[in-house]
């Protein structure tokens, strides 16, 4: 009888000691596949940008404009449904024009006016409160050689878009006219921008409409100001706060 019992007790004693070692192996390939993901969740963050981590979009990368771009194309619609078109030259003012197509882009001069006109000498629009004391903000540093940049020899003649600005030399942002004459006494003065290539006639006709200098007879609203860059992006551009 006792031969009986101690058998028994030694079957049961092997048959948990298998039972533990099974459950020794279950658990090691429960540590290992683990060990596995974190690997590679490990190797997803190596090949994440810095500060990112893995499925994050990469930090923005300074935007650069290829020399052989063309030059954006602006369209400034008037509520009469009057065109006036014009080719920026990014070459000549970099910053300036990258500031004009930032504030066109964002419909900052829709439904805003051409408020103050002289007859044989410009058309000048673009203030947000409609009568020239208005900005968006921020001031650009001006892009004319009287201010250090010699880059720009673009020329004040009829058609020619420049920004407008107060004394201080940095102070332009939103402002702008357009030559509707000869105008080349405000060279190196005033960063000249770009050149009307279409609806010049319309602009020396809105001159017209104040044959001094101040606002003109009627109201000179502009409907829309578009660009076409033809694909190419656009640095924002380098402000001043104000």
């Amino acid at each position: 009888m006792k031969k009986v019992i101690m058998r028994t007790m030694w079957i049961i004693v092997a048959v948990l000691m298998v039972a533990c070692l099974f459950s020794a192996c279950d658990k090691k390939e429960d540590v290992e596949t683990t060990g596995s993901q974190s690997d590679a969740a490990t190797d997803a963050a190596k090949d994440s940008p810095a500060g990112t981590s893995a499925g994050q979009e990469k930090a923005d990368e300074p935007v650069v404009v290829p020399e052989d771009a063309p030059n954006p194309v602006v369209t400034i619609t008037m509520a009469t449904g009057s065109e006036i078109v014009l080719e920026l030259y990014y070459s000549k003012a970099p910053n300036t024009v990258c500031n004009f197509i930032s504030l066109a882009q964002s419909g900052f001069y829709n439904g805003l006016d051409f408020h103050r006109v002289s007859e044989g000498f410009m058309i000048q629009g673009g203030c947000p409160v409609g009568n020239g004391t208005g900005n968006p903000g921020y001031g650009i540093k001006g892009e004319f050689a009287d201010n250090g940049f010699t880059d720009n020899d673009i020329s004040h003649l009829p058609g020619v878009i420049s920004m407008a600005r107060s004394d201080n030399p940095d102070s332009a942002g939103c402002q702008f006219f357009i030559c509707a004459g000869d105008a080349s006494f405000l060279d190196e003065k005033y960063a000249a921008f770009g050149k009307t290539t279409s609806g010049l006639k319309e602009v020396v006709e809105m001159a017209k409409l104040n044959s001094s200098d101040g606002p003109p007879n009627i109201p000179l609203i502009i409907k829309s100001v578009t660009v076409d860059t033809f694909g190419v992006e656009y640095p924002k551009p380098q402000t001043n706060r104000r």
